[in-house]
């Protein structure tokens, strides 16, 4: 087997396959890859931040919740938006947000978004992955409007808007087109529900609701369910009907009680 030199010139490197091919003769299996089946967005306006996410959580194939709520708090000024494992989202910004509130007791202070996301960065690296919470976490401090990507390995991105999950190709391309510095509140939130609505229609783990989160220096603002374009319609007809409308043809009733017989073995003990 070939080995790895750590004086490699810069470039493509192909150590990793030919440790994969070493595991595969071995008989190991190669973890597959992931879909998060999640939409979550987040990007930046004139006073602050908005987050937007759907509504969609998924067993598989199954439809599980309609109307899960993937923003999570952290703090008065910061939310994280969750794809990947719920459990994982869940569990993991409620550690860091009970964290940031030791943090913030302890100094004195009030949090800053670049400490939230230190403690993300640091626990997800720590478990190499094996935590599924991919994060867009954003919020205001004392330094302004901060906006970040969490990936569940731990590497982390800093962007003016920013897309995660299933349904981020089709989110990123509204962002793409209409993004622009310097956006008004409602501008952001148009712009944040066209592209939660985009992943809805365009991505199978993606759908049911758009929900929000407004946050600026002085206030935050959790809209839910903000858009609701699947909303189930009334039936046209009554589809009920009435008793004796089906007649029977035959009837044949089972007795489902089951008998049971009791034998005495030996003779009965003696309590005299």
């Amino acid at each position: 087997m070939a080995s790895a030199s750590p004086f490699s010139p810069p470039g493509f490197k192909f150590t990793n396959q030919v440790r994969n091919d070493f595991l595969s003769n071995k008989g190991v299996k190669l973890p597959k890859a992931t879909s998060t089946g999640t939409t979550i967005v987040g990007c930046l306006f004139r006073d602050g931040i908005v987050l937007g996410a759907d509504t969609r959580a998924t067993e598989g194939d199954i439809v599980a919740d309609k109307n899960c709520e993937k923003i999570h708090y952290i703090t008065e000024s910061i939310r994280c938006c969750g794809a990947g494992t719920a459990a994982d989202t869940e569990f993991t910004t409620a550690l860091i947000s009970s964290n940031m509130e030791l943090h913030g007791l302890t100094t004195g202070r009030k949090p800053r978004v670049v400490t939230a996301m230190t403690m993300l960065k640091q626990m997800l690296f720590r478990y190499q992955g094996h935590i599924g919470a991919a994060l867009v976490l954003g919020g205001v401090d004392s330094t302004g409007p901060h906006l970040f990507t969490i990936h569940p390995h731990g590497s982390t991105d800093k962007l003016p808007y920013v897309t995660m999950g299933s349904g981020s190709l089709a989110a990123m391309a509204i962002f793409e087109s209409d993004w622009r510095p310097d956006m008004s509140r409602d501008d952001a939130l148009a712009l944040v529900k066209a592209a939660i609505s985009a992943g809805i229609f365009n991505d199978l783990g993606s759908g049911s609701n758009v929900d929000a989160c407004i946050i600026t220096a002085d206030s935050t603002e959790m809209l839910r369910n903000v858009v609701t374009p699947n909303e189930r319609e009334v039936k046209e007809l009554n589809y009920k009907f009435r008793r004796g409308t089906t007649a029977w043809k035959s009837e044949n009733i089972r007795s489902l009680v089951v008998t049971e017989e009791v034998r005495r073995v030996g003779d009965e003990m003696d309590t005299s």
